[in-house]
Order: structure tokens, then C-alpha cells, then sequence
């Protein structure tokens, strides 16, 4: 057997020697030889010129093409600033405060997003505002603990054709303005002007509604339409009260009671709400996949939009006027409760509410090169909510109790709604890259609104405009996904309308996004 594995062996040394015999070397200059090959370049890493200012989020792509994915994306912007309060605000019970320096959770959010088929989509979007150590928790005036997760928006999508999607849910598809329908993660200023949300939280939940909607675009016309239930109001308090239209003066058998002539959110408003969008793109085409426009593309687009849109609710608003009066059995008769509203005895005025805007924004790179880009955005609101409505607002309100016996003016509360007019404007400049390294961009930012609500009147009848400033800069890390917005605000103080203060505010936000 080994005598067999020496032959086996012998046999393939002999035939592996036969062929390299056959394969013979070509005799140097029978023929030229080939030119050497170019030297092989190392591959050049792909760097992106540009960041993108909204991406994909965390996305799972469930088909190979990515048609059918599940997407997460979540955020936080959290607050570190310091704050003049409005005159008489208390920090806690029973302790007035001038000012603090504090620290606050603007918004702390996440959203789920699905598409198993080019023709349906599913998201919902949930989270809070708003948390500060004295607000915004599970009671929101007065305790900032435990802040409720709750729903923003729960919707489900048909697209019907390429013109036209129908959906319908808890959603966002808001009407009035484009800022109406702002993104929270891209905006130009460190954050909206609130007005562009003038019902937010009185008849809708947190500026969304329950309804359907239809959205689309034909060439370059973008619109977004919807119908919603309107949320009740839950207002309480006697009839005779000024929540419920009226003034009391005298006691007993004395006591009269006024209508105030001022205009409130009607707690037996159960009417429909009617808005819509609708927009002109000249340049870019801007993604509605999603409800959220951006605020600032920074240099990524060229984007030149005009729009404008509407809001109506019949019956919104109720108020008194002032020729009419109540005496005690009147009184005790209307203050038993809301049923009071539906007695025409009692001098209730129903009034619609009819919102409308015009706006234009405008964004571009100036330079490619050095990353330069400018954006603008300005709009006109048209408020008719009924006789001298105003509302008041703060932002992650820092205050606490009552100021001029008006629990809502505490704080850095500002009018932030009311029958009359409004104009914001903003602008902002993306400077050159390496400003401040390579790794840091910078933009800065101003804004600016003026206001003109007639419930805000001098005891001699002159009205006193709200005028709001707001100056800034973005420091971005990475695009807008991280970044910090260092803002001054120059904030009007009503606590007294006859002479209205200005307050500052420094406010340090950092966000980031995933």
C-alpha cells in the first residue's frame, strides 16, 4: 500500500513538472511590454457639504426598498434662564418674587411613525410641556410635579391620489398660518410667538383637534384643510362673575351686577371648527409628508412661499354687554350655574370666532461656499373673538398665584390672544463655517411682534399695543438635531395697563433630537 502511495506521489511531481515545461517565458523584446498601471488613488471619504435640518429619525426598514419602515423620533428642549417676574408674582404661597434664575422642560416628546403601504400612514406623537418647579405638573397652575404624558396627535392617513390624502384622528393639520403648523424642532427664533396659537388649550388640546382633514398639492399649490369637534372649555364659576360676563357692585338686596362688555370662550360651545391652509411654493418644494413646517433650513433650500389661511367656529365666544344689568333676584337666579347662558333675559351675546392670516417665508443659501444662508418669515393675523378679548399666556410660566387678582397675568404671562391685530416678523443669518471652529455653526436671529387688541385700554380709552422683542443666536452642533439658542426677550408687563413695564428674560436652551 505505501509502495502505492509513492507511485500516486511520483506521478503528479512528474505531470506538474510537464506542464510548467509547456508555458514558456516570452524572449525580452519579441513584442512591448504593457505600460505600468496609474498608481491607485485611497478612497476620498464622502463628507456631506450640507446638514440636513429634519432627518429620518431611527428608522427600520421593513421592506428592502424602505416603502414599508417604522420610524422613532424623540426630542427635549430644556430651559436654564432668568426671569423678571410681572409685578406681584409669588414664587410660592405667600412669597412675592422679583426674579430667578431657574431651569425648566419646555418639551420633552416622541413620536412613532408607520407605513406599511404606499397608501396608508399611522403616527402619534405624545409627551409634555411646560414643566418648571412651581407649574405645569399634575396640577398645572400650582404643582410642577408629575406632568401628565398625554396625546398630541393620533392619526391615520389614505392617499387617495397625488393630488389628494384623507386622514383623520387627533391630529395637526392646522389652518390659520404657517407657524400654525410650525415643527417644534427647526425653529428660526428659539421658539413661536404663541400667538400663532390663539385658541390653543381653550377649545382645542394643546393646538390640535379632533377631526378629519383632506391635504395635498397640485403643482405648486400645498393646502391642507380640516373640520374638528370643538373642545368644551371647562369654565366654571357663577354667572355674575367676571368669568361669566359680568361685575357686581353693592351687597344684599343692593347688588347689581353689570355685563363687562369682554368677550370669554363659551362653556356651551359644542360648533364645529372650520380651517385651512394654503400655500404657493415658487422654489423648492418643501416635504407634507408630516404637518410640521420648518422654521429654518439653514441653507439646505431654496424656499419662497406665500400663503394664507383661516379659522372659524360659530358661537365660540360668549359676552354681556354693558346696558345690561341684573339686580339681586337676577343675580341669584343667574349665578346657579351655566344653564344661565341659554336665558336671553340675562343679556348673553353669542359671537363667532373668525381668525385669518396672510404670511410669506423666505429662506436661501447666500454663499455655498463659506455656508452662508438667510431666512425670513412674516405674518399678518386678522383676530375677531368677540368684544375685547385678551388672553394671557407664559411660556414654562416660572410664576405663581394671583396678580391683580388675575391668576393668568402672573409670571412672564404677555397677552398672547384677543380680538384685533397682530404682526411677527423674523430674520436670521447663518454665518460662515469655522466662525467659531469647524465643528460650531452660528445664526443669529431677531424678532419681532406688535399687537393691537382692543381690551387692552387705558382708563381714558386708549389702547396700549404689546410690542415683544426677542434677540438670539443657534449654535449648532449638528444641524438642528443638536444645538443650543441663547435668547433675550424684552417682555411687556400688564399688570397694570396704565403703565406697562418692560421685563427682560435670558433664557439657555439646549436641544437635541434623534
Amino acid at each position: 500500500m505505501q509502495n502505492v502511495r509513492y507511485a500516486l506521489t511520483l506521478s503528479a511531481l512528474l505531470a506538474a513538472a510537464g506542464v510548467s515545461a509547456q508555458v514558456q517565458p516570452v524572449p525580452i523584446g519579441s513584442q512591448p511590454s504593457p505600460p505600468p498601471a496609474a498608481p491607485a488613488l485611497p478612497p476620498v471619504p464622502v463628507v456631506p457639504t450640507e446638514s440636513v435640518p429634519y432627518g429620518p429619525g431611527m428608522k427600520i426598514n421593513i421592506s428592502p426598498d424602505g416603502s414599508k419602515y417604522l420610524r422613532f423620533i424623540t426630542w427635549h428642549q430644556v430651559y436654564a434662564r432668568y426671569t423678571e417676574n410681572n409685578t406681584g408674582t409669588t414664587r410660592a404661597p405667600g412669597k412675592p418674587q422679583d426674579s430667578q434664575f431657574d431651569f425648566a422642560l419646555r418639551r420633552s416628546r416622541a413620536i412613532i411613525l408607520a407605513q406599511l403601504n404606499s397608501r396608508f400612514l399611522i403616527y402619534t406623537h405624545f409627551g409634555i410641556n411646560n414643566q418648571t418647579a412651581v407649574g405645569g405638573g399634575f396640577a398645572p397652575a400650582v404643582d410642577g410635579k408629575k406632568p401628565q404624558l398625554f396625546l398630541h396627535e393620533a392619526v391615520v392617513e389614505y392617499k387617495v391620489n397625488k393630488y389628494l390624502n384623507l386622514g383623520g384622528g387627533l391630529h395637526y393639520q392646522n389652518g390659520l398660518s404657517r407657524m400654525t403648523r410650525s415643527s417644534t424642532l427647526n425653529y428660526l427664533a428659539m421658539d413661536a410667538p404663541i400667538t400663532n396659537w390663539p385658541t390653543i388649550e381653550a377649545i382645542d388640546q394643546f393646538a390640535r383637534g379632533i377631526g378629519a382633514y383632506a391635504k395635498g398639492r397640485v403643482g405648486k399649490l400645498d393646502y391642507a384643510l380640516s373640520v374638528n369637534e370643538s373642545f368644551l372649555t371647562n369654565q366654571t364659576g357663577a354667572f355674575s362673575t367676571p368669568l361669566g360676563l359680568g361685575a357686581t357692585t353693592g351687597t344684599g338686596g343692593a347688588a347689581t351686577n353689570r355685563g363687562t362688555n369682554t368677550a370669554q370662550y363659551n362653556p356651551q360651545g359644542t360648533n364645529h371648527i372650520y380651517q385651512g391652509y394654503i400655500s404657493y411654493e415658487l422654489f423648492d418644494q418643501e416635504s407634507n409628508l408630516l404637518p410640521f413646517n420648518v422654521g429654518t433650513y439653514l441653507g439646505t433650500k431654496r424656499v419662497l412661499n406665500f400663503g394664507g389661511g383661516f379659522f372659524y367656529n360659530k358661537d365660540g365666544m360668549v359676552s354681556r354687554p354693558t346696558t345690561n344689568v341684573l339686580d339681586a333676584a337676577g343675580i341669584s337666579a343667574a349665578g346657579s350655574g351655566v344653564s344661565a347662558f341659554n336665558n336671553s333675559a340675562n343679556g348673553v351675546q353669542k359671537h363667532d370666532i373668525g381668525l385669518w392670516s396672510l404670511d410669506a417665508f423666505y429662506d436661501t443659501p447666500v454663499n455655498k461656499e463659506s455656508g452662508t444662508a438667510f431666512t425670513f418669515y412674516g405674518v399678518y393675523y386678522n383676530f375677531d373673538m368677540g368684544p375685547n378679548h385678551v388672553r394671557f399666556i407664559g411660556l414654562a410660566n416660572p410664576g405663581y398665584g394671583i396678580v391683580s387678582g388675575d391668576a393668568s397675568r402672573r409670571g412672564n404671562a404677555v397677552p398672547q390672544s384677543g380680538t384685533g391685530q397682530v404682526g411677527y416678523a423674523q430674520a436670521g443669518f447663518l454665518l460662515p463655517k469655522n466662525v467659531l471652529g469647524p465643528k460650531l455653526r452660528v445664526q443669529p436671529y431677531a424678532a419681532y411682534q406688535l399687537a393691537g387688541y382692543e381690551g387692552l385700554k387705558t382708563a381714558a380709552g386708549n389702547q396700549k399695543n404689546v410690542n415683544i422683542f426677542d434677540g438670539g443666536a443657534n449654535f449648532y452642533i449638528d444641524s438642528h438635531n443638536a444645538k443650543f439658542t441663547l435668547n433675550y426677550r424684552a417682555r411687556p408687563d400688564f399688570t397694570n395697563v396704565e403703565n406697562v413695564k418692560y421685563r427682560p428674560e435670558i433664557t439657555l436652551q439646549t436641544q437635541v433630537f434623534l
